[in-house]
């Protein structure tokens, strides 16, 4: 195993965990301006009316987006063990 495959490796492995993270990640930074702009036009300051919202939506979006994400990570790991077949 040389240094290219092991980079080959490393950098999908990070596109991978963008590609997972990436929708959920959004989606919580999404309700969060939103209810911070929310927070900031009505200027209630409860800190605690941010935490149910932002975990609703991103129960939401882990339901919505568990197909993609599943597809991705099978992908990626029939890849890896394809790797692993030739290198071997």
């Amino acid at each position: 195993m040389n240094e290219a495959i092991i980079l080959e490796i490393g950098r999908d492995a990070i596109w991978v965990v963008l590609q997972l993270s990436g929708p959920i990640m959004i989606a919580g930074l999404g309700i969060g301006l939103i209810i911070a702009l929310f927070q900031a036009l009505t200027t209630i300051q409860e800190m605690t009316l941010t935490f149910v919202p932002k975990i609703l939506v991103i129960f939401l979006s882990l339901i919505l987006f568990l197909p993609f994400m599943m597809t991705t990570l099978i992908e990626f790991s029939q890849r890896l063990f394809g790797m692993i077949v030739v290198i071997g």
